[in-house]
């Protein structure tokens, strides 16, 4: 059976759209509401593997602006820590499905990763 794995927050546009698109093609959710849970050192490090961590950050959102981060050069460890207390400086949703990796609002991908799916 697919099963996928959504890390989002339940109050984002974007991660209860892929909630509901993968609802509506009756795939296993298991959801990750970051408020809630941080995501853990090595799901972050599996996402900045494929994706790079400019590329998980959401560089045009509001929080990632208030926070000041396009004036600031921080090490790596200083954005996950910041991005660990404000999920929102993230791209959302990150979708995990066994082996294929998805960020933010990608209906293409989610549908490249059911159509590979075992």
């Amino acid at each position: 059976m697919l099963r996928v794995q959504i890390f989002g927050l339940k109050n984002s546009q974007a991660t209860r759209a892929a909630e509901r698109f993968f609802k509506e093609r009756r795939v296993t959710i298991h959801m990750v509401d970051l408020k809630q849970k941080p995501l853990a050192p090595g799901e972050i490090r599996r996402f900045i593997e494929r994706f790079g961590l400019a590329g998980l950050l959401d560089s045009e959102g509001k929080a990632y602006i208030d926070a000041g981060l396009k004036y600031y050069k921080l090490s790596e460890t200083e954005v996950l820590g910041r991005v660990e207390r404000d999920p929102k400086l993230l791209r959302l949703p990150l979708i995990r499905c066994a082996n294929r990796l998805s960020v933010g609002h990608d209906e293409d991908s989610w549908k490249a990763m059911l159509a590979t799916a075992p």
